[in-house]
């Protein structure tokens, strides 16, 4: 029998460099809610006292964004609203260091102006999907637990069940594998921002109110090893505590490690960026060939030149797990899912300003109407064209 662990993490919202990625995309829809056809690559930093804004983005002249009062309000809506934590919504200073995008990329993305004539790539890049069937949401079991924890970790602070939290922290969850199965938790890590306290109560109240909420109880036995702030102490946190940037959390935005990823961030950027949309249509396939019982696993690879309308390659790996020669799967993959730029941002509705959601706990395994790249809608298509 085969015996491993696997480890994934996940951070709450208020993570400095989440923070980053909420401001972001919260730019990003503001633009879009105005201007679908607006170009825009906005990043953040942000630490003491301090949120700068830069990037290239590209809109209609009429419309007016004030990136200051988006800002401030994400950071509102996280939670930073004391001066005491060294960060809030009302103090901070907000520079903006915005510009146009480059006209050179511009005509590779625009239709009708690139050598292809079609709408090509924003950028060069490979693009990763996976999806599983250990969970029911098609992610491996430890990145959903560890999305589950920070949500909870969220969900007491905000409702004032833990009324000493503070909204940076992060989770770790460690998985204990038979021969590819998920079978119990081996350790449960969380380190969560607190207001001045004993640190026994707090372990207490974390353990009881947020880790035994979360982690089912079959998965958790004896053995299983638990650690809240192993510090001691997590006072000093959040933008005061750890300067932020957007897109540090690239795989806790995927699958928490498991499959591999391209090395694109998605937070702040149109769906024109195939780092983005592209990444998101290769979690679409990969589910669907795992919703359709294809596969118990699946890993999708895209890759693209910028300014060229088709993809460069299209790899399928069901990771030895496949009903159904691997040939066919990539040909019917082929055959039925769109993968030029143009016809991705169509078919998954990516022009609307749906992203802010998708700036903390994961772009995957969520259930919101807008997450059209959860969509299994496909499955019974594949199967009926690989006579399953």
């Amino acid at each position: 029998m085969e015996k491993i662990l696997f480890t994934s993490e996940s951070v709450t919202e208020g993570h400095p460099d989440k923070v980053c990625d909420q401001i972001s995309d919260g730019i990003l829809d503001a633009i879009l809610a105005e201007d679908p056809d607006a170009r825009v690559a906005c990043e953040t930093l942000v630490t003491t006292g301090l949120v700068v804004i830069a990037g290239e983005i590209t809109k209609k002249p009429s419309i007016h964004i004030n990136y200051s009062d988006i800002a401030r309000d994400v950071i509102k809506k996280i939670g930073y609203t004391d001066s005491e934590m060294g960060f809030d919504y009302k103090s901070c200073a907000v520079i903006s260091a915005v510009h146009t995008q480059s006209p050179d990329i511009s005509m590779g993305v625009t239709p009708g102006e690139g050598t292809f004539k079609e709408q090509g790539a924003g950028d060069q890049g490979m693009m990763f999907g996976y999806a599983c069937d250990e969970t029911p949401e098609y992610l491996p079991l430890p990145i959903m637990l560890a999305h589950q924890l920070t949500m909870r970790l969220a969900e007491v602070r905000k409702k004032r069940i833990l009324n000493f939290l503070r909204p940076d922290g992060k989770s770790q969850v460690t998985v204990e594998y038979h021969n590819g199965n998920p079978v119990r938790v081996d350790s449960v890590v969380i380190s969560t921002q607190h207001k001045p306290m004993k640190i026994s109560t707090l372990r207490r109240e974390i353990l009881s109110k947020v880790i035994k909420q979360v982690i089912p109880s079959k998965y958790m036995d004896s053995r299983t090893r638990i650690f809240v702030n192993p510090t001691g102490r997590f006072v000093v946190g959040g933008p005061h505590g750890d300067t932020g940037v957007t897109g540090r959390k690239i795989i806790v935005d995927t699958y928490g490690g498991m499959g591999r990823h391209g090395g694109g961030a998605f937070s702040g950027k149109d769906p024109s960026k195939v780092d983005r949309s592209a990444t998101y249509m290769a979690r679409y396939i990969a589910k669907n060939i795992v919703a359709a019982r294809i596969a118990k696993k699946c890993e999708v690879q895209l890759s693209y030149a910028i300014g060229y309308p088709e993809p460069i390659s299209v790899l399928v790996d069901c990771l030895s797990t496949n009903r159904v020669p691997l040939d066919k799967i990539s040909k019917a993959v082929r055959d039925v899912f769109p993968l030029k730029p143009a016809d991705i941002i169509r078919h998954l509705k990516l022009k609307r300003p749906i992203y802010g959601r998708t700036a903390a706990y994961g772009h995957f395994g969520r259930k919101f109407k807008e997450f059209t790249w959860e969509n299994t809608d496909k499955a019974s298509i594949l199967r009926k064209k690989l006579s399953i």
